[in-house]
């Protein structure tokens, strides 16, 4: 079976961004496997290159040098009406904002993506997202209806209706209260365990981190370190000492 995410040797530099307009290598040959059925918390310091990382690996952004792969599929080489249909069928996303369309209904919400895509609706499939989210019932509301943590919880229904091969979080919690939090995290978690999902997500919060299986360390660019098995206090800990990683 093929790995979920593959980098290899990724290197990222964005030319004229830094300071006198020098070029900023924002990835620096990084190099990682990501099995599927797996949480992966990506964690480092303000400019480590852990937004560049999830851009990268997803097919947001073109990379400098290296080869990436999303479950087996080699993102080298396509154009960008290819690399959109492979996000769309084969990549699930969840934000700190919940980017749903205030317009349509939770269940239209949800199926965007197969809308978008010409899909058939598996309406067996879309009623147990709706109960693995916890939203039974609430289908045929709208967003401006629903809580902060309902919102996300559409957002990672329609991250899951394609059964993509990874589901990228770029601080899902980030604008959520502690509580309503860890709801949402215990959904990524269950995700996991229960179904077999690749979760890959990128947060400043041990706590967060804490639910994955392993944490990447990013500093300057490159992988500094990974942690099996996190605890909040642990991840803290290390991140304190990033600076003298080498």
């Amino acid at each position: 079976m093929p790995q979920a995410v593959r980098l290899d040797s990724v290197t990222k530099i964005y030319g004229g961004a830094g300071r006198g307009g020098r070029d900023v290598r924002a990835l620096d040959t990084v190099s990682v496997a990501i099995p599927p059925g797996t949480f992966t918390a990506v964690m480092g310091p303000s400019g480590s290159g852990k937004s560049t990382f999830l851009h990268c690996a997803a097919g947001l952004d073109s990379l400098t040098s290296g080869a990436c792969w999303i479950g087996g599929i080699a993102l080298g080489g396509m154009n960008e009406t290819q690399l959109t249909k492979l996000r769309r069928m084969h990549v699930g996303f969840v934000f700190q904002a919940y980017n749903l369309v205030s317009s349509l209904t939770v269940r239209d919400n949800i199926i965007l993506p197969l809308r978008l895509s010409g899909e058939r609706v598996d309406r067996g499939w879309l009623e147990e997202v709706l109960a693995r989210v916890g939203l039974t019932g609430k289908a045929n509301a709208r967003p401006s209806q629903l809580s902060g943590g309902q919102q996300q919880r559409v957002a990672i229904a329609r991250a899951l209706i394609t059964r993509p091969h990874v589901i990228f979080g770029d601080e899902p919690t980030g604008a959520l209260d502690t509580v309503t939090a860890r709801d949402i995290l215990t959904l990524l978690r269950s995700c996991v365990d229960a179904t077999g999902q690749t979760v890959v997500m990128v947060t400043h919060d041990p706590v967060a981190a804490s639910y994955a299986d392993t944490v990447l360390f990013l500093a300057d660019g490159r992988i500094a370190d990974r942690m099996q098995s996190p605890s909040a206090d642990r991840v803290a800990d290390r991140m304190t000492h990033l600076g003298a990683w080498a």
